[in-house]
């Protein structure tokens, strides 16, 4: 399935390949993103719904991946 979708990831990335691709696919009946790492497009993908990727975005905002786990 993720053949099918056009992948992208936001500009702020860089080239260092360690960034998150998301594909949202304009021809299904249920909304959802999809997520990957740019480091592996070939492996298993993880699909939301959105909101479920709203509520990441504030998260991923505030501690991204060079602040400690908040738990």
């Amino acid at each position: 399935m993720s053949t099918d979708l056009h992948w992208f990831k936001s500009s702020y990335s860089g080239n260092q390949g360690e960034c998150l691709e998301i594909a949202i696919p304009q021809t299904t009946s249920l909304p959802t993103i999809h997520i990957r790492d740019s480091k592996t497009p070939n492996a298993p993908t993880l699909t939301v719904t959105p909101a479920t990727w709203s509520a990441f975005l504030p998260y991923a905002a505030t501690y991204g991946s060079d602040q400690p786990n908040p738990q």
